[in-house]
């Protein structure tokens, strides 16, 4: 490929989509936070809208929409050889794909000799169905790198999936700490006057465990008067939870907000943040509610421990237990100072370590290390 001509490194990172979710939220943090004295960044997806896409249109970052469903069709074909000549067009020197969308970015970047392809596992592969499992394994040993978000996610890597320990690469999560801080701010009208409130932040998905928070905050709910769960964001399993809070008896404690870009507004209206999910690396939600200065409480599964830490920084329950996590609840529910201590250790560490300007730096230092290495 031909060499860039200024001093800036053009990188295209390529994701499936660009609305909710967090692998969404990093794919346009590090977009919008790499040096731009150092890089200039290209993002590449499948769908061209999301609040996550207008982020982005915003920022003025370059857009390549690659309009495909599957990977064996036509419209794939037409989307591996438009990405091939955009690559070339622009000189791109840095390929970084995120979640399937390495399917088709890793092996058409090295097709066309970009110096350096990188994927993204930031998740479990058990959640993935087969035949998209077996299509990103095509495709590990054809990256230059493989970067994950916690140490949860590279034993997985390594362990399960065979990648060599030399080719994996961590760069932790970061959050925008402009956006996302303490502060003391009116509840918003559908919690007013409410005690407390439990609550979440995701997609609605059967891995976030959200049926066993509700059946937790059943159990927990007469430990103080009106109080309230909420869960924001949009997905699948909006209506088995909306049936599910009306067969547990807790529809009148229930608030079901969808998918905003004003997360920071209900985060700091959440006493205790829960993270139930069945299968997690490094969740940007939880750490986003750190930051806020929410007590949390996070299942014992993939990299939540490491955010949480032995219950410096929150608390851990036993994955898939609700029995467990109620009595967790029921220790923060009574305890209003381990509230304010867990909440004020959280929101310090996630300033201290965590913030997207952190991880952008990593993940720059990554880049030109790789660059470096590839041109010897």
């Amino acid at each position: 490929m031909t060499e860039p001509t200024g001093r800036r490194i053009p990188v295209m990172l390529m994701v499936r989509e660009l609305d909710q979710g967090g692998v969404e939220r990093d794919v346009a943090k590090i977009a919008t936070h790499l040096d731009p004295a150092r890089f200039e960044p290209h993002v590449a997806s499948y769908n061209a809208h999301g609040m996550r896409y207008e982020e982005l249109r915003a920022a003025n970052v370059p857009l390549l929409h690659l309009p495909m469903s599957a990977v064996l069709s036509t419209a794939a074909a037409r989307a591996a050889i438009r990405l091939g000549r955009y690559l070339r067009e622009h000189a791109i020197q840095v390929v970084h794909s995120y979640d399937i969308s390495g399917v088709l970015g890793v092996p058409v970047a090295r097709s066309v000799g970009v110096p350096v392809v990188i994927s993204s596992q930031l998740s479990y592969r058990n959640i993935l169905d087969k035949p998209t499992q077996f299509l990103l394994r095509m495709t590990d040993p054809i990256a230059h790198a493989v970067l994950v978000n916690c140490e949860a996610m590279r034993r997985h890597m390594i362990e399960d999936e065979g990648v060599s320990a030399k080719r994996v690469e961590l760069c932790y999560n970061g959050v925008d700490t402009t956006r996302f801080y303490p502060a003391e701010a009116p509840k918003p009208e559908v919690l007013a006057g409410a005690s407390l409130v439990i609550g979440t932040v995701c997609a609605l998905r059967t891995e976030k465990g959200l049926l066993l928070l509700q059946e937790a905050f059943a159990r927990v709910r007469g430990l103080s008067s009106n109080m309230k769960l909420i869960m924001v964001g949009s997905g699948v399993e909006l209506a088995n939870l909306e049936s599910n809070a009306t067969r547990l008896g807790i529809g009148g404690n229930s608030v079901f907000i969808p998918a905003t870009p004003q997360v920071p507004l209900w985060l700091r209206a959440i006493d205790i943040f829960v993270l139930p999910s069945y299968s997690e690396a490094f969740s940007n939600s939880l750490l986003e509610a750190m930051a806020c200065g929410c007590a949390v409480v996070g299942s014992r599964v993939g990299g939540t421990p490491e955010l949480i830490g032995n219950d410096e920084r929150g608390l851990l329950f036993a994955s898939r237990d609700a029995g467990d996590l109620a009595q967790k609840l029921t220790k923060l529910i009574e305890s209003e100072s381990l509230r304010l201590e867990l909440a004020n250790n959280a929101a310090r560490f996630a300033r201290d370590n965590l913030t997207i300007e952190i991880a952008a730096r990593r993940t720059a230092d990554m880049y030109e290390r790789l660059l470096a290495r590839n041109s010897t």
